[in-house]
């Protein structure tokens, strides 16, 4: 389905919404969810974390926002001392600001913000095991929405339960996608052939926690596979500076500012993630993707693969190298639906605690 507004049970005429963003896939996530809530007659300001290619997106989209902080590294202590400097500047930013409500995708910051604040707090995630986070934002959030394919009996050890816990079906993809209006001219952008074989890899989240200490050479190694093949144009998109530094002067086409991601993963015929949301994008799509993330596959991972809608990368050579067939994308889900989700979180319907 396409987007379109559909009759739904919750409003939102009035209500100021803070949206925090702290992630470059959380930029296409909620750019159409922003848009819907301004319809229904929501006032929504944006926070935003300097990190990756994130605040380069929001630009790219038109999307205005307030940049509070930066990533803290790969170190738990330069995490902890981000968090905790980003945390007490957007309390502070919350109190003076007086939300109704606050939302984010696996925020770190958000949800303590917002508790210091008084605001309820809807939190969004879709891996279920990165366990310090939900520890921590589980017990602040107000709300936490999570696909269908994870378990309440998952989830119960942090202490997200109903009626805090709501789980919805599909994958929050299938929503925001049926919004993005898609890009034809992004392979020209990059100067890529259309009548050649695309492949696009995103590297590993290297300084994640939850992948610390998994191996990440099978990406290495697939990544020189691809780009040994003379009829393969192989596009990286790196996470972080280093990443980038590491490809500079190579054969990879290495976007020079932020891409349009699904509209490149719509155009690709293959797709190589070690993270989630750009696999999962490509899985919405009907674009073969394969995943090499060598930490614990998450419930909603593991259900893709057994779908056949993803591959799991246990070799370099297990890439199919093919033009896939640009039949019509399958059918998408009503972003309304996520709307009504968000929006239940308001002090009329939710405790604070």
């Amino acid at each position: 389905m396409t987007g379109g507004r559909t009759a739904h049970g919750a409003g939102g005429d009035g209500l100021r919404v803070w949206v925090d963003i702290t992630n470059s896939p959380h930029v296409v996530i909620f750019r159409p969810l922003i848009e819907r809530l301004r319809a229904r007659g929501c006032e929504v300001v944006v926070t935003a974390r300097e990190f990756a290619q994130t605040i380069g997106l929001l630009e790219r989209f038109g999307i205005e926002h307030v940049s509070v902080g930066a990533h803290g590294g790969g170190s738990r202590r330069g995490k902890a001392r981000a968090m905790a400097g980003r945390s007490a500047a957007l309390a502070r930013f919350a109190r003076r600001e007086r939300f109704d409500l606050a939302v984010a995708h696996g925020s770190t910051d958000q949800p303590l913000a917002a508790r210091l604040a008084g605001t309820p707090q809807v939190t969004m995630f879709d891996y279920e095991f990165a366990a310090a986070m939900h520890h921590w934002n589980g017990r602040l959030a107000t709300r936490v929405l999570v696909p269908s394919a994870i378990s309440e009996a998952a989830l119960a050890p942090y202490g997200i339960r109903p009626p805090k816990l709501v789980r919805y079906p599909g994958l929050k993809e299938e929503y925001y996608l049926a919004d993005h209006a898609m890009d034809d001219g992004v392979l020209a952008e990059l100067g890529l052939d259309p009548d050649r074989l695309v492949a696009v890899l995103r590297p590993p989240p290297e300084v994640t926690l939850y992948h610390r200490g998994a191996s990440t050479d099978l990406f290495g190694r697939t990544l020189e596979r691809l780009l040994a093949e003379p009829g393969v144009q192989v596009v990286v998109l790196p996470r972080t500076a280093e990443q980038r530094a590491a490809l500079a002067g190579g054969a990879a086409i290495v976007p020079v500012r932020p891409v349009d991601g699904p509209s490149l993963v719509a155009a690709a015929d293959l797709v190589v993630s070690a993270g989630g949301t750009m696999n999962r994008e490509a899985a919405a799509l009907g674009v073969p993707a394969y995943t090499p993330f060598a930490a614990r596959l998450g419930a909603v991972d593991r259900r893709l693969i057994e779908e056949g809608r993803l591959r799991r990368l246990e070799h370099a050579g297990d890439v199919v190298l093919e033009r896939r067939p640009r039949a019509a994308a399958p059918p998408l889900r009503d972003p309304e639906v996520l709307i009504d989700l968000i929006l239940g979180a308001t002090p009329a319907t939710l405790p604070l605690s």
